[in-house]
Formats: structure tokens, C-alpha cells, sequence
């Protein structure tokens, strides 16, 4: 008499109390709910203590007179609260791109100079590195300010490079153009022009995945751009004309003032945060395998082919997310100008403090605007690590 088959034990679903699933699920509504609990229960308190203190929760404060004055912009002390926190989203955010504009460049070429085989350039680029990042970031921005730039010559001696650039102890002033009444539909003409360059540059990458024929992308997009702004700048009859300055006895005539508290800030964030995307930089060639390196070789590419067509394409991929750290970084750091007085949105902030207004709601704003510029250089940082990613488009 054969064995009989065993019975298969049916599976039973644990109880809730037991059920993984449910309760991972229950913990974290719970975690929710406290956080939720605990920010209601701060607010609660803030408006018991501010009832009780006679202070005002509500932001109708933004339309009063904000009663400060603002260097180098044209800001009345009779304007409101309002249009004086904008000029101070407005400075930060002239810090922060263009800061992160010089830093992205110079951090590129001094972390390839970390590894190039010349002794003294490769030294020369570690002693900077080293150096620099070492050193907190407001000692810098001091230094800058008090020892480089207010040292600089006066206006009746100042320092002019080529007839483009004036330097003097008042700031730096260069080029700049100064529009007419045709000026907006210009620069409408040069926003579609871009997005033509963009799209030129699209198609030529495409031909390249089908044919195989070297794109040269960026050089089709960037004769587009020219070629298209060049004919808008003819019909409109010369919208912009580019001014120069020019230093006549104590003034500077001509181009656009970079005060010295603006010019010291933007120089020591830019070589200060240069220092840590030069070792980014420096740790992702790093990171590309050797023989990508021995591969491009083998073809008889130059160094710069080398470097331009093989490791840094795949460097970039892995750079990109501490960079992003970095343009964080330069951002959050421009609050420190409250040290040498340059008037970005948290030294306005505190003034319009100063002036009566309620600390709370200022403070809340500027961490919400501090808050979104994180946010929208993340945004960006992610899009591009996605393209990046391997195996996507």
C-alpha cells in the first residue's frame, strides 16, 4: 500500500497586529500625526505668547514703509516692506548664479589641474585646495573684504584692464548695456533664439545616434543663437548699446557698478566653494575606470580628446549630486554677507526687523524663500542626473 501524498499546510494571513504591511503602514501615519501634533502645538503656543506679548500674527506689516535704505540700488526709504525683502531676493539670487557660474568653471580647471602631470601646476592646485577649504568661509569673505578689496587703488588711481574693467576701492565696474524703448521685444527675440540653439542642438544629437557623424552640437547651436540675435539687433535698430566705463577724475562713467561689498562676497564664495567642486571633480575622474583612459589611447587620442571625450562625460555623472550639495551651499553662504554689509534679503530681513516689524513673520519668509531657492536648485540638479543616468534619454 503506497504512502499517501502529504497535505500542503494552507498559508493563513497573520492577524493586524502581527501583519508586517499593516504595521509599517500604522507607524508611519503615526510618525505623520506626531509631527503634525508637535508643529500644531508650537503654532498654538507661538499665538498664545504673541497674544499675550501684544504682538501681531497676521503679514499686513509687508505693506508698511519699510524706512531702510538699500547701496547700490534705487530703493526709496518710502517704498514698502514688500519691495525691500524683493531687492533683497534680488541681490542673493545675483550672488548665488553668478557665483555658482565662476565656481562651476574654476572648480573644473583646478580639479583637472590636480591631476595633471606638470609637478608645479598639479602642487600649485593641491596648495590652493588645501588651503582654502581649510579655512571657515567667513574668515574668507573678510579677507576679501578688508585686505583685497577695500584695499584696492581710489577712483583718481584706479586700475583699468584693457579699457573694459575699472578697479578701484568703490568696487569693480565693467560693461554693460543700457536699453531703449524696443528693449523688451530684444529680449524676447533672444529668449526664442536660445530655445531655436536648444532645439538645433536636439537635432543634431539625433542625427549622431542615426548616422553616426559627429554632431558638433554645440558649436551648430551656438552660430544659430548668434545668427538669430544678430538679425533681431539689426530690425529692431540697435535696442541695447554697450557702455564702457571710464574713470573721469572721482567718478566712473559708462557700464555698471559692482560695489565693494558685492564684488568681495562674490569673489571669496566663488574661490571658497571652488576649492571643494575642484575635489569633487578630482574624485570623479578619479572614479571613471582606468581603462577608459588606456581604451582612448589605444585610439591615438590626445589628452585633451581624452579628457573631453571620454573621461569627463562619464566624470559628470558621478559629480553631479555632490555639486548640487555645492550650488546649495553658495546659496545658503550668501547670507553671510551681514558681516561686510551687503544688502542681501537676510541683512534687509534683519534691518526691517530693526525698523518694528515682527520678527516671526519676517524670519518665516526668509526661510521659505531660502527654502524654495534649495528646492529649485535640486529640481534642476535631479533633471540633470537623470539625463545623465545610463540607459536613459
Amino acid at each position: 500500500m503506497g504512502s499517501e501524498a502529504p497535505t500542503l499546510r494552507t498559508q493563513t494571513r497573520p492577524p493586524l497586529w502581527r501583519d508586517v504591511r499593516v504595521l509599517r503602514v500604522v507607524f508611519q501615519v503615526a510618525f505623520v500625526v506626531a509631527v503634525l501634533a508637535f508643529l500644531y502645538y508650537l503654532y498654538g503656543n507661538f499665538r498664545t505668547n504673541a497674544r499675550a506679548s501684544g504682538l501681531s500674527t497676521s503679514f499686513t506689516f509687508l505693506d508698511r514703509t519699510a524706512g531702510v535704505n538699500i547701496r547700490d540700488t534705487d530703493f526709496r526709504r518710502t517704498q514698502p516692506v514688500r519691495d525691500a525683502l524683493i531687492v533683497g531676493l534680488i541681490n542673493t539670487l545675483r550672488v548665488a548664479t553668478v557665483g555658482i557660474a565662476l565656481a562651476t568653471i574654476l572648480g573644473i580647471l583646478i580639479g583637472v589641474a590636480r591631476l595633471s602631470t606638470n609637478w608645479l601646476v598639479r602642487k600649485a592646485a593641491a596648495v590652493y585646495v588645501e588651503t582654502l577649504r581649510n579655512i571657515p568661509v567667513v574668515v574668507v569673505i573678510i579677507f576679501f573684504y578688508t585686505a583685497v578689496v577695500l584695499k584696492l587703488p581710489s577712483v583718481q588711481e584706479a586700475f583699468t584692464w584693457f579699457g573694459l574693467v575699472v578697479f578701484s576701492n568703490r568696487g569693480l565696474n565693467v560693461p554693460w548695456g543700457e536699453g531703449g524703448a524696443l528693449v523688451r521685444p530684444f529680449l524676447a527675440v533672444c529668449a526664442g533664439a536660445f530655445v531655436v540653439a536648444l532645439l538645433v542642438a536636439r537635432w543634431r544629437t539625433k542625427r549622431f545616434d542615426e548616422t553616426g557623424q559627429p554632431h558638433r552640437r554645440v558649436l551648430y547651436g551656438t552660430g544659430v543663437l548668434l545668427v538669430l540675435v544678430a538679425i533681431g539687433y539689426l530690425l529692431l535698430g540697435s535696442p541695447v548699446t554697450l557702455t564702457l566705463p571710464t574713470a573721469d577724475g572721482r567718478l566712473v562713467e559708462g557700464g555698471i557698478e559692482l560695489g565693494p561689498e558685492y564684488a568681495a562676497l562674490l569673489i571669496a564664495l566663488a574661490l571658497y566653494t571652488t576649492s571643494h567642486i575642484a575635489e569633487i571633480v578630482r574624485g570623479s575622474i578619479l572614479a571613471v575606470p582606468k581603462g577608459q583612459s588606456e581604451a582612448a589611447n589605444a585610439i591615438a587620442l590626445t589628452a585633451f580628446q581624452r579628457l573631453r571625450f571620454v573621461v569627463l562625460p562619464q566624470a559628470f555623472r558621478i559629480m553631479v549630486p555632490p555639486l548640487a550639495n555645492q550650488y546649495l551651499n553658495i546659496t545658503k553662504n550668501s547670507s553671510l554677507a551681514l558681516f561686510i554689509g551687503f544688502s542681501d534679503l537676510f541683512l534687509i530681513a534683519q534691518n526691517v526687523i530693526a525698523n518694528g516689524n515682527p520678527a516671526p513673520q519676517v524670519y518665516l519668509i526668509v526661510m521659505a524663500t531660502y527654502l524654495s531657492l534649495s528646492l529649485v536648485i535640486s529640481l534642476f540638479a535631479n533633471i540633470a542626473n537623470r539625463r545623465l543616468t545610463l540607459g536613459t534619454r
